[in-house]
């Protein structure tokens, strides 16, 4: 399956997968406002039977509309009379047990006058029960007339969630596919990714192996002819092709078996004070020759004051190798190499610079996977198995450093690794 393939199906998942969820969220919101709603009929109706009932214990008239709701969880009732508050409190007690309504709320009675709160409780519906209304001593009452009263419920939203207990598993269910969707989604990915890596490798592999068996080839061909077997010379000479074909074959088989079972925790480092210096002057005085041969130019600048560290010198002068050896390969014309060395934080830090190809940003996080190359078609015009920064960063973690890259298409890269200073 094509990666457009796969994305198109991504892409259809993911706009159905949002019209479920958009869904999901109306009628949630939906079922929440009715529940809600519910619910504040319910109050205002047990908060209407509890005025009525002071109403009638003082004697006074019914009053129309006697509760609002100033905000969503806060009711008012205006009774403009004399109050008792236990009498109000068991009072609403009664009421609010008659409609099911155990939610624990706050309430407060207040001063029409003033405005000023007189008295006020939370009634826990999990406690004892105040004594019923009917044998409540109706004389206690505040010397003034003209009082009103409100409830608060501060767990009015968990409440509501609460009895939406259908809805709540619902969207919890819904969320755990959406979960398992994306983390299928990256398994799909990772899984492509490493089937394009694996096919990139299986042609860099076969374009490497291809020229030394074909040369190995054509020389046993020779070799079965009769005209050369009686030519001792001519015997030797390509039996030294074969012999020297056969060593670069068992080299390259035997580099990638090395590399590829390469890990931070396997591989075995030599501890021992390096003049990182030396090591750089070393492995840029070995590159000199490819770098003459491309007519290109390499700089040093090193500038490090604390350049001793703690490490295997042939593990590292090898990433310092590897780096400049990209450097040669990757540059379309003359190669330009600038390397560097500074100390950042306690660590030295050494940054090779080229003015090659560059790396997409899609692909620098991946540049360091084993056998990952940036894909290039059928175009095999630099060798390798893609397992050259992935050595670089296995040895610089197997020494507790790191290596980053920066990099812009077309204008060349960056890399620059760091250690811990012996100093």
């Amino acid at each position: 399956m094509s990666r457009r393939t796969i994305y198109i199906l991504i892409l259809i998942a993911i706009v159905a997968l949002s019209g479920i969820i958009i869904t999901q969220i109306y009628w949630v919101r939906r079922a929440y406002n009715l529940q809600e709603k519910e619910f504040n009929d319910r109050v205002v109706i047990a908060m209407s039977a509890v005025v009525d009932r002071i109403q009638q214990a003082n004697h006074d008239s019914a009053i129309v509309e006697p509760v609002s709701q100033p905000r969503s969880s806060y009711f008012v009732a205006n009774i403009n009379d004399t109050l008792h508050p236990y009498f109000l409190e068991t009072l609403l007690r009664e009421e609010f047990q008659s409609l099911n309504l155990k939610e624990d709320f706050e309430y407060a009675v207040y001063d029409c006058f003033s405005d000023s709160v007189v008295y006020g409780a939370r009634i826990n519906f999990a406690e004892d029960e105040r004594q019923p209304a009917q044998s409540m001593n109706m004389q206690k009452r505040f010397k003034n007339d003209g009082h009103y009263f409100g409830i608060y419920f501060p767990n009015k939203t968990g409440m509501v969630i609460h009895q939406m207990d259908f809805w709540v598993f619902s969207s919890l269910a819904i969320v755990i596919v959406v979960l398992f969707f994306g983390y299928a989604i990256a398994i799909i990915l990772r899984q492509k990714r490493l089937s394009e890596v694996k096919t990139d490798f299986i042609n860099n592999m076969t374009h490497e192996l291809k020229t030394p068996i074909s040369t190995i080839s054509v020389s046993c061909d020779m070799l079965m002819r009769d005209d050369v077997g009686a030519d001792q010379q001519r015997r030797r000479q390509y039996a030294e092709i074969i012999r020297n074909e056969n060593e670069r074959l068992k080299a390259q088989v035997e580099r990638v078996l090395s590399v590829a079972s390469l890990s931070p925790d396997k591989l075995k480092v030599n501890q021992e004070v390096l003049n990182m210096h030396d090591i750089i002057q070393r492995a840029t005085t070995a590159q000199r020759i490819h770098l003459d041969e491309r007519e290109g130019e390499l700089n040093l600048e090193l500038n490090a004051t604390l350049h001793t560290v703690r490490g295997d010198k042939v593990h590292l002068t090898n990433v310092v190798y590897n780096l400049i050896d990209n450097a040669i390969k990757y540059a379309e014309t003359k190669p330009f190499i600038y390397v560097k060395t500074y100390n950042e934080d306690g660590r030295f830090c050494f940054a090779v610079s080229d003015n090659g190809i560059g790396i997409e940003t899609k692909h620098q996080r991946m540049i360091f996977d084993k056998f990952f190359r940036v894909p290039t078609g059928n175009v095999h015009n630099v060798k390798g198995f893609g397992l050259g920064l992935y050595y670089v960063q296995t040895v610089m973690k197997a020494h507790g450093g790191s290596v980053e890259v920066k990099s812009d298409p077309g204008k060349g890269s960056t890399f620059t690794c760091k250690l811990l200073n012996n100093e």
